[in-house]
């Protein structure tokens, strides 16, 4: 008689029965992780993210395809600009390191650059840590971790994260480094694509401090990450020290809001399922079974947010005109309650918002009143 499965099974097993048959899971990568930080109400998001699901494959059979993600040629720039930096054993990249982060420590000469080569996401995440702490308890020599595996508890799910570099000074402490292929012109880049990246490398410092906190002494991570970027129009690097202790606190604070996944998935009925190879009708019904918390600021950052819109807008919800006009209404949530609202037929008086709106529209009465005389 085969043994019970344990929970973690069990909810395993049921998550890729949400992806579909023989369906391979779609890892949950930094940028994924920020950005369901951003919308940790969005249980859409939640479980098809936990789920591997591929929400570019889903959102074309929904008939909504996504116009989220990068070109290309992008992708071929950005590897190929991240190659040059790691040249020679990281000679470069470190030497950035030394000169944005950490001037009082020997210049790195003759740096430790691992093997972090191991079979499957767990094991890359086992070697990973092994080496991390290994350069920990030898200080006074650099380690340069080129592309490390970490893990992070999202939701109750793990969460396998690969930054670009992580770099072991020799008082101990650690380093994330980002590289990015937009450019640093005259010292400084666009604030969007830098927020962006600081987003980012706020996962994969709480993944370290996750693992850090797990060794003892605990080494220090360091909450400046450094961001690594060609210079002006040239393809040489540049680089810039960036703080990101607040994107770090919001993001702690945003994964822990986020309502596990396992209780996401006992909510679904029986045979949900994800896959893109259902009948359109199916696979729409699946979706709509889970509630999105839909925000322009989708657009920018998940697959589906072209189909979630359409469906915003169908049922008049105010967040399709963002946040800030949502949290300004109260309890008014759709765009026809505002309406009612506003006209004197529906809402209390006593409510600010229902108040306010019944101002502005005598306002705006008077407005055209005086406009047609």
């Amino acid at each position: 008689m085969p043994p019970p499965r344990t929970r973690g099974t069990a909810l395993r097993h049921r998550l890729a029965e949400l992806r579909g048959p023989d369906v391979p899971p779609k890892a949950l990568d930094a940028r994924a992780l920020a950005a369901l930080a951003a919308n940790p109400g969005c249980a859409r998001r939640a479980i098809l993210d936990g789920a591997g699901v591929n929400k570019t494959a889903l959102a074309s059979a929904l008939g909504s395809p996504s116009a989220f993600g990068q070109s290309q040629f992008a992708l071929t720039r950005g590897n190929a600009f991240e190659a040059k930096v790691k040249a020679d054993g990281g000679a470069e990249l470190l030497r950035l390191v030394h000169e944005k982060l950490d001037r009082s420590a020997e210049p790195p000469a003759d740096a430790r650059v691992p093997d972090l080569t191991a079979t499957g996401p767990q094991g890359r995440t086992a070697r990973t840590a092994l080496e991390l702490r290994e350069a920990s308890a030898h200080p006074g020599a650099w380690t340069l971790l080129d592309h490390p595996m970490l893990a992070l508890d999202v939701a109750g799910s793990p969460a396998f994260l690969e930054p670009d570099a992580v770099v072991v000074h020799p008082d101990g402490g650690w380093t994330v480094v980002e590289i990015k292929s937009f450019p640093l012109l005259d010292g400084s880049a666009d604030p969007a694509k830098v927020g962006a990246a600081a987003r980012q490398a706020a996962v994969y410092v709480l993944a370290l401090e996750e693992l850090a906190a797990r060794l003892d002494p605990a080494p220090r991570v360091r909450h400046r990450i450094l961001l690594v970027c060609p210079r002006d129009f040239s393809n040489q690097p540049a680089a810039s020290a960036v703080d990101i202790r607040k994107q770090r606190a919001v993001t702690a604070r945003q994964l822990a809001r986020l309502t596990r996944i396992e209780d996401i998935a006992d909510a679904l009925p029986e045979g949900t399922c994800f896959s893109p190879e259902l009948p359109a009708e199916e696979l729409t019904a699946a979706v709509e079974s889970v509630p999105a918390t839909y925000a322009p600021e989708c657009l920018s950052a998940c697959e589906l947010a072209f189909h979630c819109r359409t469906r915003s807008r169908e049922t008049g919800a105010v967040t399709s005109l963002g946040r800030p006009l949502r949290a300004e209404l109260g309890g008014l949530t759709t765009v026809e309650e505002v309406l009612a609202a506003a006209r004197g037929e529906a809402g209390d008086p006593a409510d600010p918002a229902v108040a306010a709106l019944r101002r502005a529209a005598a306002l705006r009465a008077e407005a055209l009143e005086a406009a047609c005389r």
